[in-house]
């Protein structure tokens, strides 16, 4: 079941609030400020003869990183922004303000307009006609906070203090720890107001180990809605262990390999060809499978859906950035392509409905973009998936300047490890793996019963063994 409330909760009490009080009578009010630029902005809008939405994102966040164990960064950023699209006569306009005051958002308004007026018809891009309440449940995606800033700067300190201590660690380069609160408003004309707001805190490092001549540098990270959520124990382990056990690598002779990218690597290289799924893109002609909805495109064990329902992961929507309400979508059923991805906008040039993946900032124009990216899990287990000699990639440079993502060619520079039967022979480095996206799809020897979350908990996937794949060493 979906978290949504039809209207933003009330709260009444006796004598002194308390602190969550307090934090959510602010809440309220700053609801309330911005209930009020959206109706003086769209209010305008209506006057002028118009329609359109307007998108208000605010937030505050702190950012820190550490070097020879001093405090190198201590970042606090509070922002707000309000970005407006209008059309009139089948024209487009946007523009944004910073600024709240009267005066501001009446400019903001007028330059929106200015800009349609110059603009040529897009008769496909519509305000929706949706009246919809939304909002995310802020105790799931907001809870409240009790670390302090102490707590933050301590283990910025110490994330980088113990890792830099390790043995043959020469130093730890990039650091961090960032925490913030995110919110996003959606208003129309139409009488539209969605609203969701999130937390996250995040803790990331790497580290440059160097023996001798030799040196290799590994990196990760952890995310979590609460900042005692995170491990630092954990973490500086992975990333210790990670650039001590590549650091020996060598290159394997250049054959072709049976392939298993780790959770990072293939959440990526999915994401990098995820063009295959735009409808945008289709509409613009440079999407590959513009016209193969129906046609089987991939192993059929194969099937990618995107879950923006999945409420553990850091790309959870309840609606899309036109207020669309979104829905788990399948892509490709058994091998099948089954549906691209749409706004409003593309789906009525390909007269089909929104698939809620509208993507719009408040400076920028409407596109289309998924949410989290799932792969049904398969049948395989850990015996089975590992099972004989393959390669495990661990990492992968040059993805975008080394790729076509429309004719899915791709050569890219890779490390990771020569392995047999779950067992790491040994670590391999300066190799290049090469070939065709889209005819690895059809290419899948496995696929794990497994799933995993990648670090950013963005993608949700087994791992796949691919067969056949070109390594040059």
């Amino acid at each position: 079941m979906r978290n949504v409330r039809v209207s933003f909760r009330s709260h009444s009490c006796c004598g002194r609030p308390s602190v969550s009080q307090s934090r959510r009578h602010t809440s309220r009010r700053k609801c309330m400020n911005i209930d009020s630029n959206a109706e003086q902005v769209l209010s305008l809008v209506t006057k002028y003869g118009a329609k359109g939405d307007l998108i208000v994102d605010q937030g505050n966040a702190i950012s820190l990183k550490a070097r020879d164990g001093q405090l190198e960064e201590h970042k606090v950023t509070s922002s707000r922004i309000f970005g407006l699209r209008v059309i009139k006569d089948d024209k487009v306009g946007t523009a944004y303000s910073e600024a709240a005051d009267s005066d501001s958002l009446s400019s903001l308004v007028e330059q929106a307009l200015t800009n349609a007026s110059y603009a040529t018809p897009e008769v496909h891009e519509k305000i929706l006609a949706n009246d919809a309440q939304l909002s995310t449940d802020d105790g799931i995606f907001c809870p409240n906070e009790t670390a302090t800033t102490d707590d933050r700067i301590r283990l910025a300190l110490e994330l980088e203090r113990e890792l830099a201590s390790r043995d043959k660690v020469k130093n730890v380069p990039y650091n961090g720890i960032q925490d913030g609160v995110g919110e996003r408003h959606v208003f129309s004309t139409e009488g539209l107001h969605a609203s969701t707001r999130s937390r996250s805190c995040s803790a990331f490092a790497y580290a440059l180990i160097e023996d001798g001549e030799k040196n290799a540098m590994e990196g990760s990270g952890q995310v979590a809605r609460l900042f005692s959520d995170l491990d630092k124990t954990s973490l500086i382990e992975k990333v210790y262990q990670d650039a001590i056990d590549i650091l020996n690598g060598e290159p394997v002779p250049s054959a072709h390999y049976d392939v298993i990218f780790n959770k990072e690597m293939q959440a990526s290289l999915f994401g990098v060809f995820s063009v295959m799924f735009s409808g945008k893109s289709a509409k613009d002609g440079i999407n590959p499978m513009r016209d193969k909805k129906g046609e089987s495109i991939a192993d059929p064990r194969l099937t990618i859906i995107d879950r923006p329902d999945l409420m553990e992961g850091f790309g959870y929507s309840l609606f899309d950035d036109e207020g669309t309400p979104t829905e788990a979508l399948e892509l490709i059923k058994d091998g099948t392509l089954t549906s691209l991805i749409h706004n409003s906008m593309t789906a009525s040039y390909f007269e089909s409905e929104s698939t809620g993946h509208a993507t719009r900032g408040p400076r920028s124009t409407l596109g289309v973009g998924l949410h989290q990216l799932a792969i049904k899990a398969g049948d395989a287990d850990e015996k089975e998936l590992y099972s004989g000699k393959y390669l495990l990639i661990t990492d992968l440079t040059g993805m975008h300047s080394g790729a076509n993502a429309i004719s899915g060619e791709f050569s890219f520079g890779a490390s990771g490890y020569l392995c047999e039967n779950s067992e790491r022979l040994k670590p391999v480095r300066n190799i290049t793996v090469a070939g065709n996206f889209y005819e690895m799809l059809q290419a899948i020897s496995l696929i794990g019963k497994t799933s995993h979350w990648n670090w950013q908990r963005s993608s949700f996937m087994p791992s796949i063994r691919f067969a056949d794949v070109a390594i040059s060493g």
